[in-house]
């Protein structure tokens, strides 16, 4: 079977990671601009002031996916970029830079994905009680509605909200990232709740304003667990453990029941008592919003054994597993049983909303990027992707994190996810091996996945023009085109 025709072969990216702050172009400040200016908090006093300045170099930016050859392009819109103060206002300079991307995109053949919220959560806002107010539903459902009425003429496939176990959990409750706070129990509940109904009030506002017909989903991280084996104890214990709420953040369960069962897990609302979220029949009725596809964004996962105890054990991976330098460890199970499992539950087709790595990548002494580690990981996961197409799971789309090397949040620009590596001090991009390589699976449709022998396969790459240089003198160049 392998992937369909009309499958589509993506790359995405997030508004505060690559365009630099709002703030630059008549926008207002985010909860990460507050974030980034707090002693200690980032990676080397790092922020997202400048990052790939993917505002002013947009145009170039979408003709490296044109030369990627993506057929569909995933970002987020900053909400503050939009509107300053978080509801009223309208930035029409920040407004018009979106309708400039997407109608680019277009004119590249690219289909736009638009996520409405990756993070960026306006500071005007959060000074108003945030996620907490409970009001912060319909603010959302505000911006969205300038969104929509702006682009849905030409945008047809939405994400409302990117891993609320992120901005809630290392947000909220451990505050490690933006904005920070250290909240109890009881808050941090309240304000997944409302980011809930928040999801609920941007799908039926999408409904109600999209110009066209349109596919809306959500995207929240993809806990994600496999088998040690596939005996058939290994994999109820699996299933089982795929949707427990052990941890009442970081878990499958709190963040999908509702939206497709319209409802928490029991056990969940026992085990936390008091502390569980107050909520009423018509709210749940709102979160449970009909969706589209269910997107989910995964790295990596644990295994699992059977122990006699429902869910299992989760085991140590063994010592000096392959990991990256996120330390996640590589473990292309996890792709084809999250997809699998997701599908057996929900019944809902699956977009893979984000996958890729965390690699040490710079310009080699050629000129180029060899980034072999990144094709390699790349190869397994969507084999295993395949693997679960083949079993029967509909799966519509696939987005690699990420198209460009960017601003890591709270790792600052240790790390490097892109097919593209970004000089910070020039904004020079070059095209990785990965994005060649990639180029070369989508010419085929996934065809070329089979043909990997761990060579370099980054086919018919274009010269870049860089000078190498060992100790200031120039010793290589490649061709020019």
């Amino acid at each position: 079977m392998a992937f369909q025709n009309g499958f589509q072969w993506g790359a995405a990216t997030a508004s505060y990671q690559i365009e630099g702050s709002a703030r630059r172009a008549g926008g207002g400040e985010s909860v990460w601009d507050m974030f980034c200016l707090r002693e200690g908090k980032t990676s080397e006093g790092d922020s997202g002031e400048i990052a790939c300045d993917h505002y002013n170099r947009y145009a170039e930016d979408v003709d490296l996916m044109r030369e990627i050859g993506l057929q569909a392009y995933r970002f987020s819109i900053s909400w503050p970029r939009v509107l300053p103060e978080g509801v009223g206002r309208i930035n029409a300079a920040g407004l018009g830079f979106y309708d400039k991307l997407v109608d680019r995109l277009l004119s590249a053949g690219i289909t736009p994905w638009v996520t409405l919220f990756h993070w960026d959560y306006p500071a005007d806002l959060y000074r108003r009680g945030g996620w907490l107010n409970a009001e912060s539903p319909r603010w959302f459902e505000e911006y969205t509605s300038v969104i929509v009425d702006r682009l849905s003429d030409r945008v047809a496939h939405w994400v409302t909200l990117n891993e609320p176990q992120c901005f809630i959990g290392l947000g909220h409750e451990l505050g490690i990232q933006a904005p920070g706070d250290r909240l109890g129990q009881r808050e941090v509940m309240v304000a997944a709740h409302n980011a809930n109904l928040a999801h609920g009030r941007a799908v039926q506002a999408i409904r109600a304003l999209s110009k066209q017909p349109c596919m809306i989903g959500y995207a929240p991280v993809g806990v994600g667990y496999y088998p040690e084996n596939d005996t058939r104890e290994n994999i109820q214990a699996t299933r089982e453990r795929m949707f427990m709420v052990d941890h009442m953040i970081w878990n499958n369960a709190w963040w999908l029941d509702p939206m497709f069962f319209g409802k928490y897990p029991e056990e969940t609302l026992t085990t936390l008592g008091k502390n569980a979220p107050k909520f009423t029949d018509d709210e749940m009725a709102l979160i449970s919003q009909p969706l589209d596809f269910i997107g989910a964004n995964l790295y990596h996962g644990l295994p699992v054994r059977a122990n006699g105890k429902f869910g299992g054990e989760v085991l140590r991976q063994p010592q000096g597993i392959g990991r990256t330098m996120y330390h996640w460890t590589v473990s292309p199970k996890a792709m084809y049983w999250l997809a699998k499992l997701y599908y057996e539950r929900y019944r809902m087709p699956i977009v893979i909303t984000e996958n890729g790595m965390a690699n040490a990548d710079w310009i080699a002494l050629d000129g180029y990027v060899h980034d072999g580690p990144r094709i390699d990981f790349l190869n397994r996961y969507l084999l295993e992707l395949e693997r679960a197409v083949d079993d029967g799971v509909p799966i519509l789309a696939y987005f690699h994190w990420s198209l460009l090397d960017n601003f890591e949040w709270n790792e600052g620009y240790r790390f490097r996810f892109g097919l593209t590596y970004v000089d910070y001090e020039t904004q020079e991009r070059t095209l990785k091996d990965s994005a060649y390589w990639y180029r070369n699976v989508i010419r085929t449709n996934g065809a070329s996945l089979h043909q990997f022998d761990g060579q370099d396969t980054s086919l018919h790459r274009r010269p870049v023009h860089v000078t190498a240089k060992m100790n200031g003198v120039a010793i290589a160049e490649p061709a020019a085109v």
